[in-house]
């Protein structure tokens, strides 16, 4: 596949020696490699060879719940006990935990340190490595401490995507669901009915979902305008996600998102922008592919004071990212709360 180039860093797909040939040129004064226990199992062997000069590891707990100021202080001493520098790099190799949480620490460690990201699951492929967004969670609230800090580069291995349990796929399924529906109609068409395909046509998708994104934030580096629309689902799935983290049955980033992307193209049709047969036509594909789960959208007056705190909010308001089309997203729009209650009663219903 071709080479994605963005403002600052490029985009590698299936390529060992432009990896091979970045550390090279990098020269780094030492190398660091941030893992969890399924990429230390699964893919770390892969990379090794690569590598060609000596490496520290460090391996945190796999899961959402490790994107923490506790995770973060780990990191950091491990970066102080393998004698890091302001030349060190980073390799942050794991999904979507791995690179917010590995990014954040690069962005702060002595002001700043080089990262590349590996992403290893699909949610990590095609929507958290790309973009320069880091962060963590804090207080049960998602990606509420973060920065702004662009990886020098980001290798997508497709083949790391046979290490992954279906579930996880469908995580990051919903990332590139939510790609064609801001931005690509006809991507939306040809991922709406499932995620059964051959590898070749999920590596043309993978492309195409990165591609999307890439053209997004080009325009908008710092999330201040159209960048926004990427947040398509997120109002409602970062609250559900954050309500059931802790719990004996988490959701997963993806789902939690899926269960969103219903809510707010309800709220899309009732603003008068989406139409009614869009409406089902995203509910029924969504709902296909992912089950309907309501217990997740209970208890709304919870759900509605986590999401008091989402970033989008101005001046008190709930702001919420509006379909105007299957293929089309405006940026947050203002919402009233009693719209949201009936957003989760939509999305709750059996119809």
């Amino acid at each position: 596949m071709k080479t994605i180039r963005t403002k600052g860093y490029n985009i590698y797909f299936d390529n060992t020696s432009k990896l091979q040939e970045f550390i090279g040129k990098k020269n780094p004064s030492s190398l660091v490699i941030l893992v969890d226990e399924n990429t230390e199992k699964y893919c770390l062997h892969h990379l090794i060879p690569l590598l060609n000069m000596e490496f520290h590891i460090i391996k945190i707990k796999s899961g959402e719940t490790s994107k923490s100021i506790s995770t973060s202080e780990y990191i950091w001493k491990k970066l102080i006990e393998f004698h890091s520098d302001r030349n060190t790099l980073l390799i942050n190799l794991g999904g979507g935990v791995i690179g917010d949480i590995g990014g954040f620490c690069a962005s702060t460690f002595m002001r700043g340190i080089d990262f590349i990201q590996i992403p290893t699951t699909l949610l990590g492929q095609v929507d958290a490595s790309i973009g320069g967004k880091t962060g963590i969670d804090f207080l049960e609230y998602k990606n509420i401490i973060g920065s702004f800090h662009k990886p020098k580069a980001v290798f997508i291995f497709t083949d790391f995507l046979k290490t992954l349990p279906p579930e996880e796929l469908k995580s990051g399924y919903a990332e590139m669901l939510k790609h064609g529906l801001i931005a690509d109609t006809d991507e939306w068409k040809a991922l709406s009915h499932g995620l059964l395909m051959s590898p070749i046509e999920m590596k043309k998708h993978i492309f195409k979902s990165v591609s999307i994104k890439k053209r997004i934030v080009e325009k908008d580096p710092h999330d201040i305008g159209i960048r926004k629309i990427l947040n398509f689902g997120h109002t409602f799935g970062h609250a559900i996600e954050s309500k059931w983290m802790s719990s004996k049955k988490p959701l997963l980033h993806g789902q939690a998102v899926a269960i969103g992307m219903v809510c707010e193209s309800y709220l899309s049709y009732r603003s008068g922008q989406l139409s009614e047969s869009d409406l089902f036509d995203i509910r029924h594909s969504i709902l296909d592919i992912y089950g309907h789960q309501p217990k997740y959208v209970k208890p709304v007056p919870e759900l509605l004071q986590i999401m008091q705190h989402d970033k989008k909010n101005e001046n008190g308001e709930f702001h919420v990212v509006l379909l105007e089309d299957i293929g089309s997203a405006k940026k947050s729009t203002p919402i009233k709360t009693n719209a949201l209650e009936d957003a989760f009663h939509f999305y709750q219903a059996k119809l």
